[in-house]
């Protein structure tokens, strides 16, 4: 960059806490506050404010949610949608595959643009680009009417990959409408008319709501300049995120896994897979040596075709509540606590058990080693609600609470497989790297259950997501769709496209003040057999001969010979992240721990406690114990020891008796 103020904050909201860092001239400072979901600007501000210095010059660096509960709680915009005359009804035809295989009545969630708000025009292109049927300047011109009548509008035309005319025209007889219009050559310039057509209406359905957060987060922050963490893994202009909201749609846990791989590699491991447990859900992603990326994914059944960093969800957290089922199971999740009012030991108000609940009864959390010790937790609280599920359940409390977190883990080990062993990966080839303030307290015991060989935990671990903002490069991907074949000349025009495609990414990040000098290009190329209907991804130099080794590793087989199609062109530039320096701890044993009470059901029992920040390098602690921070508690089971690495990560491994 040009300038580089002096403090650099990185804020992540998240459903129960809103984390903070802020670094400068090396030094780091962090802090949690409460979220608060019904304006999350609120808890960004009141944290900065705490952290910073009002006279303190800084940029910020934010992963927000606000897209994805939009979303999930589908409270945006009436969105119109301008189509080709026909193909109104794509949103609902979709793949025509089945949600729900043995359903007899499937359910679909509702298209996102309503019946009555779509609208189909005169007009066509072929694959190639070539016009088949002029637009009506007639039907052009009563859009603007038309328009006023929506919220936000998406246009959305066949073929626009190939050539954007006919959108531009639609675009163009909207001009000073006012309110947000998303077109899809600008957004997705890809083939594949549903899952182009339901991204531009995603994309349209929270621009309202993210430009207006966005707006008042810069009227209000007092920052020199905001970034978003953008869903791919890399930071993007605020001016970007706000006229393209949809690749923010994974913010927040893309900044986890930046986050953990960076701490996992300086500790010497680069095969990991990510366990971010925070209040209200757990993500999971496997990175063998880089993140995992994928362009299919969906928000509650909405597909949306950006690059996003490859996460699995499911609704396990700290705040996730238990319940017995009409069958009398025992459920957790995915229903949340949330921020307020919380778990009942937090003393909001909270009346249903939540996992913080069981470990707070059970003596893993314990009651004063909460965020530092600022913040005291209320067991006894938690005793009528516990007692109420145990008496349903003919069991003991401290049956109950085991009961919970073994619901948990079940849920959460389940995730970890779909990521690993379900795409062919063995878990014994990758270490767990657990954050988030719930992850330590779990990591063990999934570690066992999928055979990861060790589980590492990052300093601050609550705070991880907000630190992967800090050393997340800048990031912006320039694609189209080509449909250029191997047994024909391509040359010319894959060179053409990707000079094009290298420009537009150039330009782009030269908006956000870097240099040509340190803007890195690579190229990929999306490529199938001819006739196939699906693509793998390999790079664009000797892209023929890259996709052949790829197909024969992925499926088994390949076809030598065999003419192969470059379906999308693909040019992603990244300029250089901040330089976080990890200072080196000095060795030393761990100190007396104190020692504190836990109930498990076997009975009760004392285990040491020791705080991290006095644990130096090689120090060892074994099970079972705990190891209290200020964003996160971690829990040894018996047959586990933890040992401290040179940067301060916590190395959880089983111990093997000697033979």
């Amino acid at each position: 960059m040009s300038s580089q103020p002096v403090t650099f904050v990185a804020v992540d909201t998240g459903g129960t806490f809103t984390d903070i860092v802020a670094m400068s001239g090396g030094r780091i400072r962090t802090l949690k506050v409460a979220s608060t979901p019904d304006d999350p600007s609120r808890a960004v501000r009141a944290g900065v404010a705490e952290l910073v210095a009002p006279a303190e010059a800084h940029v910020l660096l934010h992963g927000t949610t606000v897209a994805t509960n939009a979303l999930l709680e589908r409270k945006g915009a009436r969105v119109g949608l301008i189509t080709n005359r026909g193909f109104e009804d794509v949103l609902e035809i979709g793949r025509q595959n089945r949600p729900q295989l043995y359903a007899l009545v499937g359910h679909r969630p509702p298209p996102l643009a309503a019946r009555q708000d779509r609208i189909g025009i005169a007009g066509r292109m072929d694959f190639n680009g070539a016009e088949l049927e002029p637009v009506d300047p007639g039907e052009l011109g009563e859009l603007m009417t038309w328009a006023r009548e929506r919220d936000s509008v998406a246009v959305c035309l066949l073929h626009a990959y190939a050539n954007p005319d006919h959108e531009e025209a639609v675009a163009a007889a909207l001009e000073g409408w006012g309110g947000p219009l998303s077109v899809s050559s600008r957004i997705l310039p890809e083939f594949r008319e549903y899952e182009r057509t339901s991204t531009v209406v995603v994309n349209a359905f929270v621009a309202p709501v993210v430009s207006g957060y966005l707006r008042r987060l810069e009227a209000e922050s007092d920052a020199e300049r905001i970034a978003i963490m953008g869903s791919g893994g890399g930071t993007i202009p605020v001016a970007r995120a706000t006229r393209e909201p949809v690749h923010t749609v994974l913010s927040g846990p893309a900044g986890g896994v930046v986050g953990a791989l960076e701490w996992s590699r300086r500790s010497g491991f680069e095969h990991i897979i990510t366990f971010d447990m925070g209040g209200t859900s757990t993500d999971v992603s496997l990175c063998p040596g880089s993140p995992m990326r994928t362009r299919e994914f969906q928000v509650d059944g909405i597909p949306v075709s950006v690059p996003v960093i490859d996460i699995h969800t499911v609704g396990a957290g700290g705040g996730s509540l238990a319940r017995m089922d009409s069958g009398g199971a025992l459920r957790v999740g995915p229903e949340s606590a949330g921020a307020m009012p919380g778990p009942i030991c937090y003393g909001r108000g909270g009346t249903g058990v939540t996992v913080t609940d069981a470990h707070v009864w059970l003596g893993r959390l314990p009651v004063d080693a909460f965020l530092g010790g600022d913040t005291a937790l209320d067991r006894e609280a938690v005793r009528p609600s516990l007692s109420a599920l145990a008496d349903r359940m003919a069991t003991s409390l401290e049956a109950v609470a085991e009961g919970i977190l073994a619901v948990a883990d079940a849920a959460m080990e389940r995730a970890l497989r779909v990521i690993s062993v379900e795409r062919g990966h063995d878990p014994r080839d990758f270490s767990l790297v657990a954050f988030g303030g719930a992850g330590g307290l779990h990591v063990a015991k999934l570690a066992e259950r999928i055979g990861a060989p060790r589980a590492i935990i990052p300093p601050n671990p609550g705070l991880l997501s907000a630190f992967g903002m800090l050393v997340a490069p800048a990031t912006k991907e320039a694609s189209r769709s080509a449909f250029l074949r191997s047994d024909r000349d391509w040359s010319e025009n894959m060179g053409e496209l990707t000079r094009e495609l290298s420009t537009q990414a150039r330009h782009a990040l030269r908006e956000d003040g870097y240099s040509d000098e340190v803007i890195q290009l690579s190229s990929w190329v999306d490529a199938r057999y001819l006739g196939q209907s699906f693509e793998l991804q390999v790079p664009a130099a000797d892209w023929e001969s890259a996709f052949h080794r790829l197909h024969k590793d992925r499926y088994g087989y390949d076809k030598p010979g065999a003419p192969v199609e470059a379906v999308t062109v693909r040019i992603i530039a990244e300029a250089p992240p901040l330089e976080v320096i990890t200072p080196g701890l000095p060795e030393r044993r761990a100190p007396t721990p104190v020692l504190v009470r836990t109930w498990p059901s076997s009975g009760p029992r004392e285990v040491p406690l020791y705080q991290r920040d006095s644990l130096g390098r090689g120090a060892k602690v074994i099970g079972p114990g705990i190891i209290a921070e200020y964003s996160g508690t971690t829990w040894i089971p018996a047959g586990w020891q933890a040992e401290v690495d040179v940067i301060g990560s916590l190395h959880l491994t089983e111990q093997h008796p000697s033979l």
